[in-house]
């Protein structure tokens, strides 16, 4: 148990690593009003739409209005869409925050805040304390995540040898011991992603939990999930003795092995496969590699610590080339299954070295690769010596390896999968424009969003007299030159919407550069003023469309 306590250690090691948090899982794809976005009437309601199904965190979504007021009511989910209402009655104009906090269909926590203006932009509202994911559970998920695996193949390995392959006269003892360490260590590793599930929904620290929110995991399809893995540890707890002894039948073995596959699923259900296209297909190919990792990396673990050492080369002779049939087998199901996995979850060859999850998947398959060489060569030992001291240093090699691989496995569940770098590019963000100009006849302000090269770069302009009132104006136009260079000015209408102190339209920016931009407004039948500013277009930009 000493040496397995070592390994441990290492792949805690492999953890430590400094990490970033986990990226955003469900991506912000639109909302109404449109973040950055000027609107002429205060919204009854906001809606905000995600790249995936989401939950509200209740208490983490709210309205903040220009004079620091919560206006929100409590905010519902339909799939990807969340809608927030909100009191309409007396609201100022000026720009408005609002705050969410969501769990994605994968269970990792999403925050962040968007801004839209009534009337006019004003000084953006405090945020009422919208925390990404703290420090400490940033780094205590992963290594839930790794203490699950190791417990995985604590358990499978040895309890598969003990059932089928275990020399009679050794003691079953340590082995047994081993097992339900495993066991114990899923179950430990379980509570702490269970506790841990609350204060990454709500932002706060690792200690920092309700009753409330501890609550609310537990309702949720997260908790339920892990309740029922818990369960069926219970149950397989119960079942396993006869088992380890070697006696049990075939059918309470059936049992134990149905019911331990049933466990392993819990695994994709709280991960990406959850929220992955073909999800049936994924969460069944991550069963098979979970499985396969587990007898593979198990069976190792069993060999180094019991039996390669002080057990009769005659026997050894007998248990490994089985064992060896086992592991090839076991390898084949653990790279099939990751390869369904990785076609989907990369969804792009340019992602694998575009990607923080393809370099890590990349990193994993490139350990694994060299595990595979070393395991090909204690292949060919198994055969020709099987109670070589080299054999033994070979084992020891993978092992070390697969732990490893374990420690990336914990930390790459973390990281948002590559098919979603490209939604991630088109989430929203706030872009845009907004300015304030003064004319003796009138006030504009005026947002064009997003600022960008291309013809899809919406205007909204207001116009208020001196005093702050609505002004109803009878004509609009906007005009836009491109500074330093020979060419010609382009001149649009804005179309006047009710109130007739708005209006809407569109401006093209063929080339990166700073563009004067003029607007000419005509109030009754004579008075008419312009008022100009300057707006840079980044060379970096691209049309949103493409």
């Amino acid at each position: 148990m000493k040496r397995v306590l070592l390994l441990l250690l290492v792949a805690l090691g492999v953890l430590a690593v400094p990490t970033s948090p986990a990226q955003a899982h469900a991506s912000l794809l639109g909302a109404v009003p449109a973040p950055g976005s000027i609107v002429g009437t205060s919204p009854t309601e906001i809606v905000v739409t995600f790249s995936e199904a989401v939950t509200p965190v209740g208490g983490r979504i709210q309205v903040i209005s220009p004079d620091g007021k919560r206006i929100s009511g409590a905010a519902r989910a339909t799939g990807s869409t969340l809608r927030i209402p909100v009191r309409r009655a007396d609201q100022p104009l000026g720009t408005y925050l609002v705050s969410y906090r969501v769990i994605s269909a994968d269970s990792h926590p999403v925050g962040g805040a968007l801004t839209f203006s009534v009337g006019a932009p004003s000084t953006r509202p405090a945020d009422p304390g919208q925390a990404g994911t703290h420090r400490s559970v940033t780094l205590v998920t992963p290594v839930t995540r790794f203490l699950g695996y190791a417990g995985l193949t604590l358990a499978a390995g040895p309890a598969l040898f003990l059932a089928v392959l275990w020399p009679r006269r050794r003691s079953r003892a340590g082995a047994i011991k081993a097992v339900y360490a495993g066991l114990g260590l899923i179950g430990v590793a379980t509570l702490a992603s269970l506790w841990a599930q609350a204060p990454a929904s709500s932002g706060a620290a690792l200690w920092d939990v309700s009753g409330r929110e501890l609550g609310e995991v537990l309702s949720s399809s997260y908790g339920v999930t892990l309740l029922a893995r818990i369960g069926v540890l219970a149950v397989i707890a119960g079942l396993l003795p006869p088992v380890l002894r070697g006696g049990a039948g075939r059918l309470r073995s059936l049992a134990v092995v149905l019911l331990a596959l049933a466990g392993m699923t819990t695994w994709p259900l709280t991960g990406h496969a959850a929220a992955s296209p073909l999800a049936g297909v994924i969460v069944a190919s991550d069963v098979v590699h979970i499985a396969a990792m587990a007898v593979w990396l198990g069976g190792l673990v069993t060999l180094t610590v019991f039996l390669l050492r002080r057990t009769d080369p005659r026997v050894l002779g007998v248990v490994l080339p089985v064992w060896s049939r086992w592991a090839a087998l076991a390898v084949v199901w653990l790279v099939a299954g990751g390869v369904v996995q990785a076609v989907v979850q990369v969804g792009s060859a340019g992602a694998l070295w575009q990607t923080g999850y393809g370099r890590l998947l990349l990193a994993k398959v490139a350990v694994l690769a060299v595990t595979l060489a070393f395991a090909w060569f204690a292949r060919r030992l198994v055969h020709r010596a099987p109670g070589a001291a080299g054999l033994r240093r070979t084992v020891g090699v993978e092992v070390l390896a697969t732990v490893v691989i374990l420690g990336l496995s914990s930390v790459l569940v973390q990281v948002n999968p590559g098919r979603s770098a490209a939604v991630d590019q088109g989430a929203v963000r706030e872009e845009g424009v907004s300015q304030t100009l003064t004319s003796p006849l009138y006030t504009l302000q005026f947002n064009i969003y997003p600022v960008e090269i291309g013809d899809n770069n919406t205007i909204h302009a207001f116009v208020y007299t001196p005093a702050g009132a609505p002004l109803p104006a009878d004509e609009w136009s906007v005009t836009s030159r491109l500074l330093d260079h020979d060419v010609e000015p382009v001149t649009q209408p804005l179309l006047g919407l009710i109130p007739r102190h708005h209006a809407v339209g569109a401006v093209a920016f063929p080339f990166p550069g700073t563009y004067e931009i003029k607007f000419t407004v005509r109030i009754g039948e004579l008075d008419q003023a312009t008022v100009k500013t300057t707006v840079a277009v980044p060379a970096g930009s691209v049309p949103a469309s493409r």
